[in-house]
């Protein structure tokens, strides 16, 4: 059966940890939505390694990991990521010709191409609105907006030569609108592009539903990897300013084939604080000291972008709506070492909404917060168990249970690997 590991904030809550450590108990592990927008920062043994596309399972040798058709693929991002890997790899057996993530990575035929014309419209588009979106400029929601008008490229197209050079044609209208704004768009060019990336990828192109279906008839435990977070997912988050992709549970399911029922267990991740990049509304933001504290210990860069990633109190409100959203049956507390050293720490319990106390999430989320307060503790970094924590941390994740109605079965205290308490 499958476990669904899914952000409960506006992403860059840490699940690329707790897939990697999770991860060496499981067979598949799965990327279901969103691009390379998203990037996971997993640190083994003092290493770093960032994922942008590739599931955080290929550091296991066990695993097989899929991209599934609910995700956009740059393929010359794709490479760039493969490469890191098949060099490590490769060095296991220099006289192997093929590349040692055969066998290991597939990729979804119904999955979409990320192309050049994406990634300036991207960017176009963003320069032109009122207010920006704060997109990373990747190309993710163009490519998104013409799958849902039913002229994407499919990463299957590119086995058919004839059929994609007819579908790249009816595209160029709009295309050759771009030659103006300093694009040249050479269709004989991308054709001999797409035919290298198809001879490239083509021992992983597969029909990975089949793939996973099959896993579940073999009782495989299979992990489903979501991207960015819950508050970002175009439905149910802070509309406008969310990605294009479902990030909530639904997207596990519509971007891989499965069905509610291989569904048994989902872990909802959240920080011990709050972050976001890009803009949007951020109940909790502090654009204080404390702000910059948050910010600077906890290392708060965007893996893909670099950008510097706004700092507040954790949003409670926001968390057990996401986690209600996703059928969480637990949750995993991330970064609580970041708070460690604070006189006083804080946590959003309900929302001023038009002169009115609320305890939900509001459609424009134009609120603010109501805060509960608690006192600091000296230093969670690097414990593993659970008693050994400070009085107050214990506290502190006791309210958080008892607000969420919803258990902390996971608690990191450091960026390493080994650094969680397991409940």
């Amino acid at each position: 059966m499958a476990l669904v590991v899914v952000g409960v904030q506006w992403g860059d809550e840490g699940k690329g940890k707790i897939v990697d450590k999770l991860a060496k108990d499981y067979d598949f592990v799965v990327r279901y939505q969103g691009g390379h927008n998203a990037g996971h920062t997993i640190v083994v043994n003092g290493k770093k390694y960032a994922l942008h596309l590739i599931p955080s399972g290929i550091l296991y040798p066990q695993c097989k990991n899929i991209i599934g058709n609910g995700v956009v693929i740059d393929l010359s991002a794709l490479e760039k990521e493969m490469l890191q890997f098949e060099k490590i790899y490769a060095t296991e057996n220099s006289k192997q010709s093929h590349s040692p993530l055969e066998g290991k990575l597939f990729i979804s035929d119904k999955a979409h191409i990320i192309l050049p014309h994406h990634i300036l419209l991207d960017n176009l588009n963003e320069k032109n609105r009122t207010i920006a979106i704060g997109t990373t400029g990747k190309g993710i929601g163009p490519a998104y907006t013409e799958k849902i008008a039913r002229y994407g490229i499919q990463i299957g197209d590119l086995f058919k030569k004839n059929e994609l050079k007819s579908k790249l044609e009816k595209n160029l209208v709009k295309i050759q609108n771009l030659e103006n704004l300093g694009m040249e768009f050479n269709i004989d060019f991308l054709m001999n592009e797409l035919e290298k990336y198809a001879t490239r990828f083509q021992p992983f192109i597969t029909d990975t539903t089949r793939l996973l279906w099959e896993a579940v008839d073999n009782k495989k435990r299979i992990m489903l990897e979501g991207a960015q977070g819950s508050m970002l997912d175009i439905d149910h988050g802070t509309y406008p300013f969310v990605t294009s992709s479902n990030t909530s549970i639904a997207g596990c399911l519509s971007g891989t084939g499965l069905n509610t029922r291989n569904i048994d267990e989902v872990i909802g991740i959240t920080k011990a604080y709050c972050t976001r990049v890009g803009n949007g509304a951020f109940p909790t933001e502090l654009n204080d000291n404390i702000g910059d504290f948050l910010r600077q210990k906890g290392h708060e860069f965007g893996t893909t972008t670099g950008r510097s990633r706004r700092c507040g109190w954790l949003d409670l409100v926001a968390i057990k709506y996401a986690a209600r959203l996703n059928g969480c049956t637990a949750l995993a507390l991330m970064k609580i070492d970041v708070l460690d050293g604070l006189n006083e720490v804080k946590a959003c319990v309900a929302y001023k909404y038009h002169n009115k106390q609320i305890d939900y999430v509001p459609y424009d989320l134009n609120v603010e917060p109501i805060y509960k307060s608690f006192l600091g503790w000296e230093k969670t970094a690097n414990l593993r168990n659970f008693n050994d924590l400070p009085k107050e941390a214990k506290e502190y994740i006791q309210f958080i249970e008892d607000f969420t109605q919803c258990r902390i079965s996971l608690i990191s205290t450091s960026p390493e690997r080994d650094d969680l308490i397991i409940r």
